[in-house]
């Protein structure tokens, strides 16, 4: 039986591109958690599949010059949270990066969840997830998060000209309803930089 469990796991991967991450979740239509568990073990012995952290696997793609081709930890976060069902929220650099404020590429990112909080190391990094507040969770627009995490990372005195141009270009595409609405939920010194910008 665990055989034909292997079989459907490895069939049912195939269907997909390389470079997609699984979780044991994915196939448990096939056989009971331990059946599902043995045959991607199998799958991992075999090289068909990579092991990324516990309970994370990559179906590699493979370059012909560069070998293996990891995923990086926002994919990763990515998966768990749309596995998990839950929202993520950059936070500190990654929040820079992902604003074109920082071109440096953090190897531990955390974000703020409305899922369960936990830590997964992967490769040479670890992502780690923490509960968000009610109150930031609140906030609609995507965008106005990342403002929110990228100013809090640099601080009240460090926000100059040049951040407040790139900030001020990312809030002409959000929608002034959505805008009016988060504003209110951003801390008072970061709803007021928010509110000069729009105004200008």
């Amino acid at each position: 039986m665990a055989v034909s469990v292997e079989n459907k796991v490895k069939k049912a991967i195939t269907n997909y591109k390389t470079g997609k991450i699984f979780f044991p979740s994915n196939f448990s239509k096939f056989g009971s958690s331990t059946a599902v568990r043995q045959a991607l073990n199998r799958l991992e012995d075999d090289e068909f599949l990579l092991r990324l952290a516990h309970g994370i696997y990559l179906y590699p793609k493979r370059h012909p010059k560069f070998g293996i081709l990891y995923p990086n930890i926002e994919e990763i976060a990515i998966a768990i949270a749309k596995r998990d069902k839950a929202r993520i929220i950059p936070t500190g650099i990654h929040a820079l990066n992902k604003l074109g404020l920082s071109t440096q590429v953090p190897m531990n990112v955390v974000y703020l969840t409305d899922g369960s909080s936990r830590s997964i190391k992967v490769n040479k990094g670890s992502v780690k997830f923490k509960k968000a507040s009610p109150k930031l969770l609140s906030v609609k627009s995507d965008k106005i998060l990342l403002v929110i995490q990228a100013l809090k990372e640099l601080g009240q005195k460090n926000i100059d000209s040049k951040v407040k141009e790139r900030i001020k270009q990312i809030l002409l595409t959000v929608d002034e309803d959505v805008m009016i609405h988060d504003i209110k939920l951003a801390p008072q010194w970061i709803a007021e930089i928010i509110k000069e910008l729009i105004e200008q």
